[in-house]
């Protein structure tokens, strides 16, 4: 007989997805309360917050009947159960998909790819979360859905374009998400709201069914509470899909995670000052990295005097503004409130660039590629804050810098993770960000779990009560 005491709702939101999918493989969680739980939390946060644009209550009591029924017949997903949020620039049949647009009202009319890998795994959808304005951003502050309030201090920016996803997760109102990124858009957030994010190698997820940014650089980003939750997610949604066009079959093997500590090359950049980190932010690297002496192994200062990161991310920059003149080309126009002035500036500017300018930004990309190949036959992983500051109250002017860091794994096409490393004098958090070659998502995964659980500095979940 189980006398174990019931799990109490705030420990269900509080928890991992790892130590929810435990369990309810004991039998000590199921499906439907479990969703009522995060259903509640969402009614009752949600408005204060604004993470979610849509939620369908209805659909969630029907996905969770529906995974309960199956944990007792015993045939299960890998991911039954699993309250799991979604980006609003992800096709969910019977839902629009806005992109962060107001004038997107027509439901979609198949699943993108990966939410047809989470319902086959058992996933439970719970809504569709605010982001910037066609992903063309990273505060969250949306002008027509209004900005997704930072999860630990109202009036702050969560980050972007993936805020609301982040601070789903952060907040309890998610055990997970998936969102997008194409310079840094599911690390910023991780990074401002204490949550963990992986953007795989490009082209490992399929992003079959997602509004494209920049297709040469998007990728399927992944947010969760812990390390192990972003493997498994990893785990469920990677994989060849003939239908994308950049999808990968392997022309990059994994490599096992079999690192070992001792042998570890670790890339550390030599002078952060120098490429616009902010003292207080350098301050709490300086201090993680004391506290990892034997996790990082051998370390070595690597050189990017080659490697202005302003300029790149601003090259990535225009490859989006491009790509997107076409991408909401009717949106554009429009004659109604579909699109925000600052949106038709930002890609008016793209249009006043030749084709000559497209492809000199075009090869920033080469130049990546060499550069991350001549850096990883030196290094191991290259390991820096994740942002150059941390996350800064709503209002505010939004700092140019917030993708520097983040832009290179990008435009590469490496696989980068974010942990919490600790919290700045202000008392919110910031983020590590470890890079590695491509195709070295799992061992990248295993030091960031090694890294982190040294380090517990997590803030604690859910952040709102």
């Amino acid at each position: 007989m189980n006398t174990l005491p019931p799990i109490a709702d705030l420990d269900m939101r509080r928890a991992s997805l790892c130590q929810l999918l435990h369990w309810l493989a004991a039998g000590r969680v199921q499906p439907e309360p479990l969703a009522e739980v995060y259903q509640d939390a969402i009614e009752r946060i949600n408005p204060q917050l604004n993470a979610y644009l849509d939620v369908m209550p209805g659909l969630i009591q029907e996905q969770a009947r529906a995974a309960q029924h199956r944990r007792r017949e015993g045939v299960i997903g890998r991911l039954d159960g699993i309250p799991i949020a979604l980006k609003d620039n992800f096709d969910v049949a019977g839902w629009p998909t806005r992109a962060g647009l107001a004038g997107r009202t027509q439901p979609a009319q198949d699943d993108a790819h990966v939410v047809s890998r989470l319902r086959a795994s058992g996933a439970v959808l719970l809504g569709k979360t605010n982001m910037d304005e066609g992903a063309l951003g990273a505060a969250t502050d949306n002008p027509h859905y209004g900005p997704t309030q930072h999860p630990y201090r109202h009036g702050y920016c969560a980050g972007g374009s993936s805020g609301g996803a982040a601070a789903a997760v952060a907040a309890g109102l998610a055990v997970a998400a998936v969102g997008s990124d194409s310079l840094g858009s599911i690390r910023i957030p991780a990074s401002y709201c204490g949550v963990f994010a992986l953007k795989p190698t490009h082209g490992e997820i399929s992003t079959r069914g997602m509004v494209a940014a920049a297709r040469r650089l998007d990728a399927v980003g992944l947010l969760a509470r812990s390390v192990d939750d972003l493997t498994v997610l990893l785990q469920v949604l990677a994989g060849y899909d003939a239908d994308d066009a950049r999808s990968r079959r392997r022309r990059v093997a994994f490599s096992p995670p079999d690192w070992e500590p001792g042998n570890l090359r670790t890339g550390l950049l030599g002078d952060l000052a120098g490429v616009g980190v902010q003292p207080e932010v350098i301050e709490v690297f300086e201090a993680a990295l004391e506290k990892l002496p034997r996790e990082l192994g051998e370390r070595r200062t690597v050189d990017f005097s080659d490697w202005n990161f302003a300029r790149t991310r601003r090259a990535g920059l225009l490859l989006m503004e491009a790509e997107m003149l076409g991408t909401f080309a009717a949106d554009l126009e429009s004659t109604g409130p579909s699109v925000s002035d600052r949106f038709r500036s930002m890609l008016g500017y793209a249009a006043t660039k030749s084709a000559a300018d497209y492809a000199v930004a075009d090869r920033v990309l080469d130049a990546a590629t060499l550069k991350m190949r001549r850096l990883f036959a030196q290094v191991d992983v290259l390991v820096m804050p994740t942002t150059p500051q941390g996350a800064f109250p709503l209002g505010e002017p939004v700092p140019d810098s917030q993708a520097d860091l983040t832009s290179f794994a990008s435009l590469a096409g490496c696989p980068a993770v974010s942990i919490p490393m600790g919290t700045l004098p202000n008392g919110l958090p910031i983020g590590m960000q470890l890079i590695g070659a491509r195709g070295s998502d799992l061992r990248l995964l295993e030091l960031a779990a090694v890294c982190a659980m040294t380090l517990d500095a997590e803030p604690v979940y859910p952040a709102i009560a």
